[in-house]
């Protein structure tokens, strides 16, 4: 049963820290738990999310995630090269992928080093042979988990307001390229985010506040709001996102 914004779950916990400590239980228990030889998890970019990563990179924690089973891709990226410091790759890789025993091979950046257009068909490839199908098939979910974030205009992942992504239901990546913000962008579509086992949305602070509400209203005018899962969806706040303080 596909699951949309209408039917999501949400917990509010008490800080930043507290939502990228629980995202991490929700990782651990999601890799462990896969039915297949690896999970595949798409990562996102911002605060959390680092916070996140450097949870995971303590020796503590890494040594409870058998890294030799997991995939890593992305939902988004900004078409930058991976040396720029608004890469979303560049932050994983120097705060958790480098510090952890995950093969190279199985960690997946979206290309930026051709056109956008060209990079997106070749991210679009390289899922596709992850996957071992050139369609998506019903039952069996392209993702574990997708992490997401939620912009102060309700966009997640690169899926802004007005783009033209918003209504490509054939591609599993596409371009994105925001007037409101910096950078072309390359996007995870509706499609193969909905292919997921879990979508996990990460917001915090307090200027979230007036999305986060219309989010768990379901409101289909804002991008975040028309986000369906084949599994499940949680939404992870913190207290601030929430308005309780």
């Amino acid at each position: 049963m596909t699951t949309d914004m209408k039917k999501a779950s949400s917990e509010v916990l008490a800080n930043a820290d507290a939502v990228a400590m629980r995202m991490a239980e929700l990782l651990i228990d999601a890799i462990e738990t896969c039915p297949e030889q690896k999970a595949r998890i798409a990562l996102s970019g911002g605060s959390t999310p680092k916070r996140l990563f450097e949870i995971l990179a303590q020796p503590d924690m890494a040594k409870k995630i058998d890294w030799s089973r997991v995939e890593i891709f992305y939902g988004d990226e900004r078409h930058v090269p991976v040396t720029h410091d608004d890469s979303n790759h560049k932050m994983a890789q120097s705060l958790l992928l480098s510090k952890v025993s995950l093969p190279a091979s199985q960690i997946h950046p979206m290309p930026t080093s051709s056109s956008a257009k060209e990079d997106a068909a070749n991210y679009q490839s390289i899922l596709q042979k992850s996957y071992g199908s050139d369609t998506l098939e019903p039952g069996r979910p392209l993702f574990d988990v997708v992490m997401l974030g939620l912009g102060t205009d309700g966009h997640t992942a690169s899926l802004f307001p007005g783009e033209e992504v918003l209504d490509n239901d054939r591609d599993w990546v596409s371009i994105s390229a925001p007037k409101t913000a910096p950078h072309d962008r390359l996007t995870l579509t509706y499609k193969a985010i909905q292919s997921s086992r879990l979508v996990v949305f990460l917001i915090t602070g307090e200027n979230k506040v007036t999305m986060l509400k219309r989010l768990k209203q379901a409101d289909d005018t804002i991008p975040s709001g028309r986000i369906k899962s084949d599994g499940k969806i949680l939404i992870l706040s913190d207290r601030a996102a929430a308005g309780e303080g």
